[in-house]
């Protein structure tokens, strides 16, 4: 029998952000597989070429698709264009903003803060305030009141995963914050890991954003034509359902409030086009572990220590199938928790700082 959860408060400003502190969890040291010191430096090393190679295949599908789907505009041969250019804008943009904003997809550092710049954009994430939350989430992981990311909170909101997989509620919520930033609020939250002095860029990027949207609006009304909007602002929405049910993947179902990545992340197995899409980001537990290797040296990384990792999932399907069960029992405690099995091979969990929950077998 599950026994009584324990109540998460999630809020920045909250009681378990307090006692993430006192505990010691906030800022703490995590698990890392060892890796000799000269593999890691060479993992480490950054090129522009695969970056550029992909960044380039990833904008020209845009054009071609957005140009073919203005082409077809009011026929359904404009459909699949607009399906495939709605997850380069709505779904690879969300990969794009992460790995440039770890300044790791290109070796130059202008091309990082360019595709940077774009993809927050696309996927509606404010390039200022979102490289500081990152810098939150991985530093706590997963550590309850500490970190600003967490997608599935305890009990899980099934209803708002399922209206997210069109983009709806974190677009809402998104236009809200910009709207919010443009009028010069910077939200109390926002104040907890963003620095004072980088408070300004976050307004003046919300204003430039407001104004990029306007005009498309009002390009929109005087074509009388929603065509405008089908390529910029709308494939947030019709073009999301990738980057979500990736996303979900990465923590949904595991441990949270722990010092180990294996714990609280996950890796899978993926085909290719999904791969492209989300820029090996996959290897999940791979890129917590380590977040300055490269998305394209995270395969490399993962055959070096999957000895010590729990197996990956053999594809999105075997996580959904492992993950949705965990859900469905975090809706009756929410103190439940998958923990995966390790090889032999691998180190002991660490697991100094959890408190007993309920755990599968």
């Amino acid at each position: 029998m599950d026994k009584v959860a324990t109540k998460r408060d999630y809020s920045l400003l909250g009681r378990d952000a307090q006692a993430a502190v006192d505990s010691g969890l906030a800022a703490a040291e995590w698990y890392h597989t060892d890796i000799p010191r000269k593999q890691m430096k060479e993992l480490m090393k950054r090129e522009d070429g695969p970056a550029i190679r992909d960044t380039a295949i990833w904008l020209g599908s845009m054009v071609v698709t957005g140009a073919l789907g203005i082409y077809f505009w009011g026929t359904l041969w404009c459909v699949p264009f607009f399906l495939i250019y709605g997850v380069m804008y709505g779904s690879a943009s969300d990969s794009r903003w992460h790995e440039c904003g770890h300044g790791t997809a290109f070796k130059t550092r202008w091309m990082n803060d360019a595709v940077y710049q774009i993809a927050c954009f696309m996927i509606m994430r404010n390039p200022v305030t979102w490289r500081w939350s990152h810098t939150r989430h991985h530093t706590d992981t997963v550590i309850v009141g500490r970190d600003p990311e967490i997608a599935v909170m305890r009990p899980p909101d099934l209803l708002r995963l399922i209206l997210n997989v069109f983009g709806l509620l974190d677009a809402g919520y998104a236009m809200i914050d910009m709207v919010r930033n443009a009028a010069g609020i910077i939200s109390p939250a926002e104040k907890t890991f963003i620095p004072e002095q980088e408070q300004p860029r976050v307004i003046r990027v919300a204003r430039i954003w407001m104004l990029i949207y306007a005009a498309t609006l009002v390009l929109a009304i005087y074509l009388g034509s929603i065509l405008p909007l089908m390529l910029v602002g709308l494939p947030r929405l019709y073009g999301a359902w990738h980057h979500v049910l990736t996303g979900l993947l990465q923590h949904g179902g595991l441990a949270d409030n722990v010092i180990d990545h294996r714990l609280n992340s996950r890796s899978v197995y993926m085909n290719p086009f999904s791969r492209f899409v989300y820029w090996n980001m996959n290897y999940h537990v791979e890129h917590h572990m380590f977040p300055m290797v490269p998305y394209h040296a995270l395969p490399q990384l993962h055959e070096m220590i999957k000895h010590d990792l729990p197996a990956p999932n053999r594809s999105m399907l075997d996580g959904y199938r492992e993950m949705i069960p965990a859900f469905l029992r975090q809706l009756r405690n929410e103190d439940y928790f998958l923990k995966r099995a390790l090889p032999p091979t691998a180190k002991p969990y660490r697991e100094e700082f959890h408190a007993e929950p309920i755990a599968a077998e």
